[in-house]
């Protein structure tokens, strides 16, 4: 790393310590942005705003905080806003995927990937849903392949994804992507143009309120028929109110889901701090204090599962203990019977000391 960047760098992650500072106020030592992250000030107090606004009968713009939280997200994952539908949850975004599939369609997944990304494949009648190992999942990819739905980052343990090579036999045998960044996006670089499809829930790693989640589609908008389409993805939605929705919206708009806008009031806040640090940063933050902890475990003797690179850190065996770490202020996961540990940008090296500590670290 040349010099100029090592400075910008350094730059940023003094932004990020700076902003991590006026932002949060963790009243316990939260480690488990995996679950859910916490809000910004800023994104809580706009929440706030527009909920006593609304009781006083004079409501702020949230559609135009929901377009806003939209074109954010387009810049943070590499693509444009016309691509990014917005909606409140990925099992919702990847059934309207699932139905767009024809009878006889088979689709790869990951063992033991989240639910809400393989489960609207396993419901919906016609498909075939082939599940192999995480590892393997590039290999598996054949000639029958139509989709290969997998998360860029696995939910239970931080185990990353082979995206390129996911992308590449995906590509050579005539199949579609459907990448869930649930686990990533906010964290880890994410080009979403070069996939298919993908989806992402906002309450995670990209510090948004419940009841937010994006899905980008091709620049051609894909196959899924607008199933979703109330009149807010018309074209011109003020005129699609009564009746069908006789033309919808040009753009990924076509897949909105009706907003839940409280949930959208907040968002805009939420995403321009990531975008003011930037995702390399917030990545090297988070991704330094994981291997802090995974060397800590190491020398206590405990096993983690590897993950290189991973923000998130599971140890099997030891999931047992969240609770009485949360009676001890130590909010962590626990997941398949493992203790998970995710860092992001308000976490701090004492933190992770705190947590190893109590592990007998």
């Amino acid at each position: 790393m040349d010099g100029r960047r090592t400075a910008v760098h350094s730059g940023r992650m003094d932004l990020a310590h700076s902003l991590a500072e006026d932002e949060f106020e963790p009243a316990l030592t939260h480690l488990a942005t995996a679950s859910a992250g916490l809000l910004p000030l800023s994104a809580a107090r706009a929440v706030h705003e527009a909920v006593d606004a609304s009781a006083a009968g004079a409501p702020p713009d949230m559609f135009g905080a929901m377009e806003a939280a939209r074109a954010s997200f387009a810049r943070l994952v590499g693509v444009s806003a016309e691509r990014v539908a917005t909606g409140s949850s990925v099992a919702t975004f990847t059934g309207l995927i699932a139905s767009s599939l024809p009878d006889g369609a088979e689709v790869l997944t990951a063992e033991g990937d989240f639910s809400s990304l393989v489960n609207p494949f396993h419901v919906r009648p016609g498909l075939t849903v082939r599940t192999v190992p995480l590892e393997r999942i590039a290999e598996h990819v054949t000639e029958a392949t139509a989709l290969v739905a997998v998360s860029a980052v696995q939910s239970a343990d931080g185990r990353r994804a082979d995206l390129a090579a996911v992308r590449e036999a995906a590509r050579a045998h005539g199949a579609r992507t459907l990448i869930d960044a649930s686990q990533a996006a906010g964290w880890d670089t994410l080009d979403a143009d070069a996939y298919d499809y993908t989806v992402a829930v906002g309450f995670k790693w990209l510090l948004c309120p419940k009841g937010t989640a994006f899905l980008t589609v091709p620049a051609g908008l894909g196959a899924p028929p607008p199933l979703l389409a109330g009149w807010v993805a018309g074209r011109l939605p003020y005129e699609s109110c009564y009746g069908p929705v006789t033309e919808p919206a040009r753009s990924a708009r076509r897949y909105d889901e009706s907003p839940a806008l409280f949930s959208w009031a907040g968002a805009p806040q939420a995403l321009a701090l990531l975008e003011r640090v930037g995702t390399e940063a917030v990545g090297a933050h988070d991704v330094a204090l994981a291997e802090r902890f995974r060397e800590r475990l190491t020398r206590a003797g405990h096993a983690p599962v590897p993950a290189p690179g991973s923000a998130i850190v599971s140890v099997p065996g030891l999931g047992e203990r969240a609770k009485a770490l949360g009676e001890r202020g130590i909010t962590v996961s626990d997941r398949a019977g493992m203790l998970r540990a995710a860092f992001h940008l308000y976490n701090t090296e004492s933190d992770v000391d705190r947590l190893a500590a109590a592990l007998g670290g």
